[in-house]
């Protein structure tokens, strides 16, 4: 019996970089890589961030461009706590997580709460609800899935 995915399309390349302003030179300059939208994040930026289950306050500079139909996103962390740091200092850099459309958000969350573990990260940024599930030892990647659904709680009521 062949399972149902989980995921249907990849959506974003999560890479954690050490200089986001060098980086991005190099990408446009060498690879003609861009044009890139530039954001930053500190505390108060995300709604209910977490890491591992515990609550955080975190910040990270980062930049997105579209290659074809996938963006890529180039992450510096500005903090030495975060799990972005933590990916910087084991690995030096490179692709951190991959974002993917769920087939469901909901049940993707509750299965892996299920399964009693924590997401690596997870928060609401402007309206969409995002979360990285700890797929690395599973698929070699964390996966990323997003929501842009109103949290259960925040629903309309009929």
């Amino acid at each position: 019996m062949k399972n149902e995915p989980v995921f249907t399309e990849t959506t974003q390349i999560g890479i954690v970089v050490r200089d986001l302003d060098a980086t991005l030179r190099r990408y446009v300059d060498d690879y003609g890589i861009g044009p890139w939208e530039i954001h930053e994040f500190n505390a108060g930026n995300a709604e209910d961030l977490h890491e591992h289950g515990q609550p955080v306050e975190r910040s990270w500079r980062l930049a997105t461009t579209m290659v074809g139909r996938v963006q890529w996103e180039l992450i510096e962390p500005l903090d030495d706590e975060s799990d972005y740091a933590r990916f910087l200092a084991e690995k030096g850099g490179g692709v951190h997580h991959i974002a993917v459309a769920p087939t469901n958000f909901d049940e993707a969350l509750a299965d892996i709460a299920e399964k009693g573990r924590n997401t690596v990260l997870s928060g609401t940024f402007g309206g969409t609800r995002v979360a990285y599930l700890p797929t690395k030892q599973d698929l070699g990647v964390i996966v990323e899935i997003f929501s842009r659904d109103p949290a259960p709680e925040q629903k309309p009521s009929e």
